[in-house]
This record gives structure tokens, C-alpha cells and sequence, in this order.
């Protein structure tokens, strides 16, 4: 039984080195993000700090083992049996939760993962035990105190970071304005605070409660801590003040400090998520081993209740696997884009689309503002204005932000960890550092009218996807582990080796979509890369030819695809196959949305006049590109009304006057595209010419089935089969007319000035 055990164990490690790794994918935006997002320093350089930091809080993080041991049930009320059950539920459910939001691109919280996975396991054995035994309770098996406290804890950073994001940032752009490269006084004088806070609240509140520290020199520390704050201070000033002086930026310093701390404190707050679970298993296990006379349901673990001594090889092991991962995920890159671009100041690629509580949300507090601003004098008002000059920024080549900002996250974010950690809570550093950076966006004036509603569906979005993993981790950490408790070793092995699969197909499928690399990101990319002068004009006019010409590609091929899928299905009547025409309908309409606010803001980086000339034919062309998913809409629809409430089909003989024309539309689509890929216009007319004739022999034949239908009849009943076939000649039509008004637009977007006599 000892042998079967000591393979869980190992197993347990192995999963445990997993999720390390999905776990630092996920959680890499915490404390790379800032440094990224303002261009600090080239990646290289980011991620070697970041890995000092993160080796750094790996040697700290021994305090916060205990949370895994006794933080959340009471070890001594349960068996080694049942702790195995519950610790190896909770790394399986939180290596595959992590793997899926980390493969969505969505940051998530290891931390409430890892609490309501244990709490989940907890509780599914606890009330097994409460049913068997009456003297059991729950308060008994399960620290309640503690697990509130810890649970209120995590989603109370959700607030409080948020408010002190838009509080410190606000009052720090109010005194530094955007202008921080002409103050290089006011610089160095931000800078020797931040680093003077970095210093106190990571390095001597860290290190007091390290192994490394000697009491003597604890006791040193404590007895001069204001001497060692007050000379930091006037030190890390008058530097900071020097570099700026000879051109080197204060700021970029503070940022990689402010991203070694806060790797340092992710490292020891959030390594108890990845490995602490699994070593209270191992410890668990040589408890067993020693004193536990061969019966694993009967030998309670009396021994968790004691505080963790985790050897450092541990520690150290697991924040060498940190850095690896970090260095190699490609997920963990995808994590940080969602980030970052949520922040971004100016505006670019908003991933997420127009929700209805972001609307609310907008609108309600824009007439809150006004509000407030009506009872402030206009001159305080103009002082701020003046203060919130946005275009006075300067940013680094592809930044996002500038230093100031991501100073203010990295530093803030870092203080509220550590005073977490300091407190022994496992606050979420993805909460923390998430929602720091929304408020502090937020006070930049990086939420415009033009960004809002996209920002806060983001935030949203994101903030819904924590809640998720809470149920989720308990939900799914619950059943695992009953399942464990009585299926016996059987379904543990059974659930590991799910696990591994899970992970490995996941990783594979990652990989395959990874390497389909959307050409449109990248001139996207590109666009808004490029400064708003006149020098950058012709650039970005080309860059927007072109991805205007590639989405118009896409979207004629999948309108070609899907159009006949769906005619085809009907008259067929293959109900399954049309109604997953439906689900690509919406994809493709919310692409086709996002491709269309790219290139609005694309044209506004070229020359005004030129955009109010080609205006007019931009939105010719992209509302022509609506249409086309429009009609599909309108056509599919009734289509799986009449097959799903299988109403009777039209004979197949009664479309063949359509489906005659149906190769004529295909080749006209296909001329279509071919004239795009060439980027050869010469023959817009005469598709649309095409367009023009096949519209005129579909309004032939709709008029001639509606003669057939009324013919010698006084009062003509007409079947739904029959109204949806002219319904499709119809809609046919306008399909046609939709790419006729699309290759006209697109015509004078390319400079090619041929009109039309089918306008």
C-alpha cells in the first residue's frame, strides 16, 4: 500500500511541476506586464530581472506553506487517506482550470484556485464524515475563520486595488503632468520614493521573515528601520536625480526594480499555489511512512497542523522550473497582450466587444462626472485639464504606456502584496496588479469615450472569469474528490492520467493555432505603431489598403463557403449542418467588427484631407461587408424554423432554375477575390456589370414563381416552403448587390476612379 502511495507522490510532483508551469503562464502579466507594456527594456532584459525577483521570493516564501497545510480544513480530524484524496483533487482540477483560461488568453487567480479547490475537497469529505459521525461538525473539519478571512481577503483586492489605482495614479500625473522627461528634478524625486518603498516594504518586510536573516541582524534592522528608510530615500534621490541629469532615464530604473519586487513578492506569495499542496503531500506522506503502521484510513494527520520547514532545494527548484516557463510559454505571452491592451493609452486592437452593464456602467458615470464637474470652479477645472494633457506624452516606440504609469503599478501593486504577504493572507497577485492597472489607466484618461465600453466589457469580462474559477475550482475539486474517496487508487490514477491527457492535447492544439499567425494582426500592428504626422502618412495609407484588401478577402471566402452551405442545407434538409452555420455566423459578424473599428482607427493616422475624401468608400465598402453577414442571417434563419419544426420541403425539381445560377455566383465571388489577391482593379466593372445581370435574371425568376403561385386561382394560398424559396431568390439579390456596393468602395479606396452605370 506504502508503494502505491510513494506513486501518487511522485505523481503529485509531477502534476505539481505542471502547474508551475500553466500557473506562471497565467501569472506572468502580474509582474512582466508593466515593464512590457512601456517598452522599459528590451524582453531579454525584462525576463532576467523578473527571474532574479522571482529566485529571490522563492528562497522567502516558506511562511505562506501553511495556508496548504492547516489554512482552510483541520488536518487532524482527517486520515492520510483522506488528505491524499483531497491534495491530489486539487492539483489535478487546478492544473487543467489554469490550462484552460491560460489557453483562452484570460488572466486568472492561482490563488482562489488553489483556496476553493481546498475548500471544495475539504468540504466534500467533511460532509461524508459529518453524515457518518454525529459528533463531527463542519466547523470542526473545516477552518471557517481562517477560509473567510482568506476568501475576503482575495476579492477585497479587487476594490481596494482598483481605488488606490486611480487614486495614487491621478494624484501622480496632477503633480508630474506627461511631461516627465522635462522634470528630470520632480523625476528623481518620484524615483527615490518608489525605490525607497520598494526597499522597506519588499526587502526589510520581506526578509524579516526569512531563514536567511540572523537575529542579530533582524535586530538590527528593526532597531534602525527609520535611519534605513530616511537614507534610502535622500540616497536613491539625489542618484536618481544624477541619471536623469546625464540622460538616463530614472523612470526605466524604477520600473525594473518595480518589476524584480513585485516577481520577488508574486514568487512568495503565489509559489504556495503551485507547490504547496503537493508538499504537504510529500510531508504528509513521510509522516505515514514513519508513524503510520501501514493503515492509511485510520492514521490522522495530526502532524499538518504543524508550521511548514520546507528545504530550500525546494524552493529554489520550483523558481527554477518559474523562470523556465516563464521564458518559454507562448500562453503566457497571450495573457499579457489581454493585459496590456486593456491599458493601452492610445487606442488599438479592443478584443473584447459592447456589452450591456458596460454601457450602463459608461453612460451612468459620465453623467456622474458632469455632474461633479458642473460644482467645480472653472478654473480648477482648466488647472487639471492642462495637468491631463494626454498628447503631451511621449512614449517608447511600440509602448503601450509611458514610465510613469507602469512605475506607479509595478511599485503600488508590489506594497499591496507584501503587506498581504506580510499579514500571512494569499492575496491574488492577478487581482492585485490587474485591476491596479485598470485604475491607474483609467486615471490617465486611457479610457476614452471612443475605448470605454470596450475597456470595461474587458475588465468585466475578466473580473466574471475570477468568479467562474471560484465556482468552477470548488464545483469540480468536490466531485473529483469524492469520486477519489470512493473509487478508491483506481480513479486517482485514473484522474491523473486524465490530467496528463488533457494537458498534452491542449498544448498540441495551442501549438497548431499558434502557427497560423493572422496576417491582419500583424499590419494591424504595424498601424498603430506608426506616430500621427505627416512623414507617416503614405505608410499608413498603404498599411490600410492592405488590410482592408486581406479582411474583404476573408470575409468574401467565408460568404462564398457559408452562403451555399446554407442554401445547400435547406433545400437538402440537413437541419444539423445548418444550424452550425449559425454559431459561424456570429463569429465572423464579431470579426467583421472588430476588422471595421481597426480601420477607422487606421484612417485616423492618415492625411485628414485624404480621409474625408475616401471616407464616403470606406464605409461604402465595410457596411456592403455587413450586409453580406446580414443577409445570411436573414436567410438562415427561417431555414432552421421550417426544418426544425419539419414542415413540409419543396420538391427538389422546384430549384433547379436557381441552382443553375448558382455556378455563375461562384465564379463571380471567386473573380472577386482573385482581383483582391492581385491587387489588380481593372476589372471592377465588369463584375459588377456580372452582379448587375445575374440580379436581373433572379428577379425574373422570383416574378415568374410568383405568377405560377397566383395563376388561375382567386384566392392563392401560398406554403412556407414556396414563401422561403422566394425568400431565397430575394436575399440572393441582395447578396449581389451587397458585393457590388463592396468592390465599388473598395475600387476608390485603391485610387482607381472608374464610375458605374449600376450605381
Amino acid at each position: 500500500m506504502s508503494t502505491i502511495y510513494l506513486g501518487i507522490v511522485v505523481f503529485l510532483i509531477m502534476l505539481a511541476i505542471f502547474d508551475i508551469v500553466v500557473g506562471v503562464s497565467n501569472d506572468a502579466v502580474n509582474f512582466i506586464n508593466s515593464a512590457i507594456g512601456s517598452r522599459a527594456a528590451r524582453f531579454r532584459t525584462i525576463i532576467l530581472v523578473a527571474a532574479v525577483g522571482v529566485f529571490a521570493g522563492a528562497a522567502l516564501s516558506n511562511g505562506m506553506m501553511d495556508i496548504a497545510r492547516h489554512g482552510i480544513f483541520t488536518p487532524q480530524y482527517f486520515s492520510f487517506e483522506d488528505v491524499m484524496c483531497i491534495f491530489l483533487a486539487v492539483v489535478v482540477t487546478d492544473v487543467v482550470l489554469l490550462d484552460v483560461f491560460n489557453t483562452l488568453g484570460m488572466p486568472t487567480s492561482t490563488t482562489v484556485s488553489m483556496v476553493f479547490e481546498l475548500l471544495g475537497g475539504a468540504f466534500a469529505l467533511s460532509l461524508f464524515k459529518v453524515m457518518g459521525d454525529s459528533s463531527l461538525s463542519f466547523g470542526m473539519l473545516l477552518n471557517t475563520d481562517k477560509a473567510i478571512q482568506v476568501i475576503m481577503a482575495i476579492f477585497m483586492s479587487v476594490a481596494i486595488a482598483f481605488v488606490f489605482g486611480w487614486i495614487v495614479q491621478w494624484i501622480t500625473r496632477l503633480l508630474f503632468t506627461f511631461k516627465t522627461s522635462h522634470a528630470p528634478v520632480r523625476s528623481g524625486l518620484f524615483a527615490g520614493l518608489s525605490l525607497t518603498a520598494i526597499v522597506y516594504f519588499l526587502l526589510i518586510n520581506g526578509l524579516k521573515g526569512s531563514s536567511l536573516m540572523t537575529p542579530e541582524l533582524k535586530a538590527f534592522v528593526d532597531e534602525n528601520t527609520f535611519m534605513i528608510v530616511v537614507c534610502s530615500f535622500v540616497g536613491f534621490t539625489v542618484l536618481m536625480t544624477m541619471l536623469n541629469f546625464f540622460k538616463v532615464n530614472a523612470l526605466k530604473v524604477v520600473v525594473l526594480s518595480g518589476t524584480f519586487a513585485l516577481a520577488m513578492a508574486f514568487a512568495g506569495n503565489d509559489l504556495v499555489n503551485f507547490i504547496g499542496v503537493t508538499l504537504a503531500g510529500i510531508s504528509s506522506y513521510q509522516d505515514f511512512i514513519t508513524n503510520g503502521a501501514g493503515d492509511p484510513s485510520t492514521f490522522m494527520m495530526t502532524s499538518l497542523m504543524e508550521s511548514a520547514k520546507t528545504p530550500i532545494f525546494y524552493l529554489v527548484g520550483a523558481g527554477a522550473i518559474m523562470v523556465v516557463a516563464l521564458t518559454t510559454s507562448k500562453k503566457a505571452h497571450n495573457v499579457v497582450k489581454t493585459s496590456v491592451d486593456l491599458s493601452r493609452q492610445d487606442e488599438g486592437d479592443e478584443m473584447f466587444g459592447s456589452s450591456a452593464m458596460a454601457r450602463s456602467i459608461v453612460r451612468y458615470t459620465s453623467t456622474g462626472a458632469r455632474a461633479v464637474s458642473a460644482v467645480i470652479p472653472e478654473s480648477v477645472s482648466r488647472w487639471v485639464a492642462k495637468r491631463f494633457n494626454v498628447s503631451e506624452s511621449h512614449l517608447e516606440d511600440g509602448a503601450a504606456f509611458d514610465l510613469l504609469r507602469a512605475a506607479v503599478n509595478l511599485v503600488l501593486a508590489g506594497l499591496l502584496v507584501a503587506l498581504g504577504t506580510s499579514l500571512k493572507l494569499p492575496l491574488s497577485t492577478t487581482y492585485v496588479t490587474f485591476m491596479v492597472a485598470m485604475g491607474s489607466s483609467l486615471a490617465d484618461k486611457a479610457w476614452t469615450r471612443e475605448s470605454a465600453v470596450f475597456r470595461v466589457t474587458g475588465v468585466i469580462s475578466v473580473i466574471g472569469g475570477w468568479f467562474i474559477t471560484a465556482g468552477v475550482a470548488f464545483t469540480m475539486a468536490s466531485l473529483v474528490c469524492s469520486a477519489m474517496y470512493f473509487g478508491g487508487i483506481v480513479v486517482m490514477l485514473a484522474f491523473i492520467a486524465l490530467a496528463v491527457f488533457l494537458l498534452v492535447r491542449s498544448n498540441i492544439k495551442y501549438a497548431k493555432r499558434a502557427q497560423k499567425k493572422d496576417e491582419l494582426d500583424e499590419i494591424f500592428k504595424q498601424i498603430v505603431a506608426l506616430p500621427q504626422n505627416p512623414g507617416t502618412y503614405a505608410d499608413a495609407r498603404r498599411l490600410i489598403a492592405d488590410h482592408s484588401r486581406l479582411g474583404n478577402i476573408q470575409l468574401l471566402d467565408f460568404v462564398r463557403n457559408e452562403f451555399f452551405t446554407i442554401t445547400s442545407s435547406f433545400i437538402h434538409e440537413e437541419y444539423r449542418k445548418l444550424k452550425q452555420t449559425q454559431s459561424r455566423l456570429r463569429d465572423q459578424q464579431r470579426h467583421w467588427k472588430r476588422i471595421r473599428r481597426r480601420e477607422i482607427i487606421g484612417m485616423r493616422r492618415i492625411d485628414p484631407l485624404v480621409a474625408i475624401e475616401k471616407n464616403t468608400w470606406f464605409f461604402l465598402a465595410n457596411n456592403a461587408g455587413g450586409q453580406m453577414i446580414y443577409c445570411m442571417k436573414r436567410l438562415s434563419e427561417p431555414f432552421i424554423e421550417h426544418l426544425g419544426n419539419n414542415f413540409t420541403p419543396l420538391p427538389l425539381e422546384k430549384y433547379s432554375p436557381y441552382l443553375e445560377q448558382e455556378d455563375a455566383i461562384k465564379s463571380l465571388f471567386d473573380q472577386t477575390i482573385g482581383m483582391l489577391q492581385n491587387g489588380d482593379f481593372s476589372h471592377a466593372e465588369d463584375i459588377r456589370h456580372e452582379a448587375h445581370r445575374l440580379q436581373a435574371q433572379l428577379s425574373n425568376m422570383r416574378k415568374t414563381e410568383i405568377d405560377n403561385i397566383t395563376a388561375g386561382t382567386e384566392s392563392p394560398s401560398m406554403k412556407n416552403a414556396e414563401f422561403l424559396y422566394i425568400n431565397l431568390l430575394q436575399e440572393t439579390q441582395e447578396l449581389l448587390s451587397a458585393l457590388r456596393h463592396l468592390v465599388r468602395g473598395l475600387n476608390k479606396l485603391q485610387d482607381n476612379t472608374a464610375e458605374s452605370q449600376y450605381a
